[in-house]
This record gives structure tokens, sequence and C-alpha cells, in this order.
């Protein structure tokens, strides 16, 4: 009788340790599949730092460069100032002075409208129809980015930037100069 009931629990036990078995088999399964996608997600997050890290080094070495040439140009200026005259030499320093003072106010609104001259002009290369945006509506301030080639896409759009307000600051100057002589002609 001892023998019988130790050959009953013997199946019982081979299925509670199948049973087991499977239910450990799909616990692995799954664990193996979350630790697949944290390693894509990894490798993904790796490329954004690489691509963030260019980005960044690539804006380093512009600013470097924008700092060098206004470094450049300041001492043009101080070479050229000398040789005008008394009344000019007051209306070049004014105007130097006003080109150093830009408010984050301007800043904002400068890079507002270039974003949204370049959202123009793709949505123009792609021939979208475009509709004008209410009054009070402003665009997003900057395009989401959720794939490798968005990240590419957003730096050539912050060079572009960059480029625009250099020959939108320069045009600027310009015409505040043009508007200093106007204003001291007439007194």
């Amino acid at each position: 009788s001892p023998y019988q009931s130790t050959r009953h629990t013997h199946p019982y036990s081979c299925d509670r340790i199948k049973d087991e078995f499977q239910f450990l088999q799909a616990q692995y399964h799954s664990l193996k599949l979350e630790c697949d996608k944290l390693a894509s997600e990894k490798s993904e997050m790796q490329r954004h730092y690489i691509m963030y890290y260019e980005m960044s080094y690539g804006l380093n070495i512009e600013m470097h460069k924008q700092a060098e040439i206004v470094k450049r140009l300041n001492g043009i200026c101080a070479q050229v100032l000398p040789y005008l005259s008394q009344e000019h030499q007051q209306q070049v320093l004014g105007a130097i002075e006003r080109a150093k003072q830009v408010t984050p106010p301007e800043m904002n609104s400068i890079i507002r409208q270039q974003l949204q001259a370049h959202q123009l002009s793709q949505l123009q290369g792609l021939a979208l129809p475009m509709t004008p945006l209410p009054l009070g509506l402003s665009q997003p301030a900057l395009p989401a980015v959720t794939t490798s080639s968005g990240l590419f896409s957003l730096s050539s759009i912050l060079a572009s930037q960059a480029q625009l307000a250099k020959e939108e600051k320069a045009s600027r100057d310009g015409a505040d100069s043009h508007r200093d002589d106007d204003g001291d002609k007439s007194d």
C-alpha cells in the first residue's frame, strides 16, 4: 500500500515539475524579450547621444567662430574709428553700443521668425497647401524629433537659423546706422 501511494505521487510530482518548468520558461522568454527591448533602446539612446554630441560640438565650434569674427570686426572698428570726425566717432560708438545690447525678447522673436521662415520653406518645398494661422496662435517652438534622421535635420535647422540670425542682424545693424546718419543730418 505505501508503494502504491508513492506511485501515485510520482506522476503528480512530474506534472508539477513540468508546470513549474513551463512557467519558468515563459518567465525566461518574457525577460529575454524585455532584455532585447532594453538593448535596442540602449543602442538607440547611444545613437542619439552621439548625434547630440556632434550637434553640441558643431554649435560650440560655431560659437567660437562667431566670437572670433566679433573680435576681428571690433579690431577693424577700433582701427577705423580714429580716422572719423569727432561727430561720426560718437555716432559709430553709439551704434556699436546699441548693437551689443540684444535683449532676450528680441532673440526670441528672431528665432521665432527664422523657424516660421524655415517651416514655410519646408512646406513650399513639399508643395503642401498652406493655411495661414489665425492671429494669436504661434508656431511650435521646435519641431518634434523622434528619429535619428530628425536629429540631423534639427542640426541643419539650427545651422540655418544661425546663418539667418547673422544675416538679419547685419541687415538690421545696417538699417540702424542709416537711421542714425539720417537723424543726425536733419539736426
